[in-house]
């Protein structure tokens, strides 16, 4: 394996229910293995290399026909949800990152379309009983950049448009975006298509719902300097089901004080007290709102805040890299957050990198979701090789999935980065899609 071209996990520490343990140094999925489920193997398709005893299935690969006749299965798989259907089967709402040079558009379906002139959206696959896909139509359309998202405690889908384009602007638009969607996968014609404008209109990456108290926490991937906040959204009809979201609510941002960039913390188990400070403008009308005055203790930023799930009585949110080169207050190649709203704090948990004794590209931890043992999944977003890595509750990193780092090889496909990774309902099956070229991955074996 190259260092420099793949992600390096240097020597850091993390907690997970107060579990503080030493992530090994070394090359990622190189290094030995003393958790996890062992080294991966090269899979003699050149698509997806696991570990021995683990298998997987091709779901959905973009270019096919949709079964429902609506047209192809659009380009650029991302975030993605598994909901429990009848008869043990399950529903996978999957997002589609699509900007306007989208080779593969979200076909616009009447009823479930937001803006005809944008190319994102959402699509459904349902699988039977024993994991055969069954149907996949269009789920959501006309919306932009569909990047991450969150599921919600009634079982439906958040689908987050990573973009502030306006209408008219480049883009070409009819409609403003940057908002949050909500899905049924039940029936997405219940719920259509309508921004939830209350949740702020800035470039979405990921949400995370308080199955107690319906607080929904939502991530910003802002890579330009000011970066992006974290934000949570007080609902006025907190936990009430379908469709309740539209009745608005409050928007407040995270301040910790003293510490105007998460970048700088740079030990593990740190802890902090929290502040949530209202957004001026959730609208945006003016002024995005990382631009916007928040008062004289200002406002915490960090860069490229993405993942973001609940668990473990919190939400647990991801830093994907911080450059002090383009802005940051340090350098680091990954941090994964954790806030407990019940204590009032926020937690650095893990650090990734730098090392200073080798190249690191600077992307790597993006999706993330717990894993059969209470600890995390993880994709990694970098250069060359892409991973699914496990994070133990004691500490432990390793390897789950590896694309095949065939570029260049007749034949073979050029994958571009891990996302939407998600577990069934009865934990047994791994989803994940490689972005580019957009596939769908159902992986089974011995989970813990």
């Amino acid at each position: 394996m190259s260092v420099t071209r793949r992600s390096l996990l240097a020597a850091a520490g993390v907690t997970f229910g107060g579990a503080l343990g030493a992530l090994f140094t070394g090359t990622a999925g190189a290094a030995p293995v003393t958790r996890g489920y062992g080294p991966l193997l090269p899979d003699p398709d050149r698509l997806l290399d696991l570990p021995a005893g683990f298998s997987y299935r091709v779901l959905s690969r973009a270019g096919a026909p949709l079964r429902s006749g609506e047209g192809a299965v659009p380009a650029n798989c991302d975030g993605m949800a598994a909901f429990r259907a009848p008869g043990r089967g399950v529903r996978l709402v999957r997002n589609h990152e699509n900007r306007v040079t989208a080779p593969l558009r979200v076909p616009a379906v009447e009823g479930l379309t937001y803006d005809p002139r944008a190319l994102g959206g959402c699509t459904l696959l349902e699988l039977d009983a024993t994991g055969r896909v069954t149907a996949e139509r269009v789920a959501l359309a006309g919306t932009a950049v569909n990047c991450a998202g969150g599921h919600t405690p009634w079982n439906t889908w958040l689908s987050c448009e990573e973009t502030e384009d306006r209408a008219g602007g480049e883009a070409g638009y009819a409609e403003d975006h940057g908002y949050v969607f909500e899905v049924d996968p039940a029936d997405p014609y219940r719920l259509g298509a309508v921004p939830l404008t209350a949740m702020g209109r800035f470039a979405h990456e990921a949400v995370a719902v308080d199955p107690d108290r319906g607080v929904v926490y939502e991530t910003e991937d802002a890579f330009v300097k000011p970066f992006g906040l974290f934000y949570r959204f007080l609902p006025a009809r907190p936990l009430g089901g379908p469709g309740s979201l539209r009745a608005g609510g409050a928007l407040e941002a995270l301040r910790v004080p003293g510490v105007p960039d998460l970048s700088v913390v740079a030990e593990p188990g740190a802890e902090f007290p929290v502040e949530w400070v209202p957004v001026p403008d959730p609208s945006a009308a003016g002024t995005p709102i990382r631009f916007q005055d928040f008062g004289p203790g200002g406002i915490t930023h960090a860069q490229k805040l993405e993942g973001c799930y609940w668990g473990d009585g919190g939400v647990h949110f991801v830093s994907s890299y911080a450059r002090g080169g383009e802005g940051a207050g340090a350098d680091h190649h990954g941090q994964v957050w954790f806030h407990d709203p019940r204590r009032g704090t926020v937690r650095l948990d893990v650090l990734f990198g730098p090392a200073t004794d080798v190249q690191l590209p600077g992307d790597s931890p993006d999706n993330i979701c717990l894993a059969p043992d209470g600890g995390l999944m993880v994709c990694e977003d970098g250069g060359g090789a892409q991973y699914v890595f496990g994070v133990t509750r004691g500490g432990e990193v390793y390897p789950v999935a590896r694309n095949a780092d065939d570029i260049g090889v007749p034949g073979a496909p050029a994958w571009g980065e891990f996302a939407g990774v998600t577990f069934s309902p009865d934990r047994r099956t791994m989803y994940v899609n490689a972005y580019s070229p957009g596939t769908t991955f159902a992986v089974t074996g011995p989970w813990h």
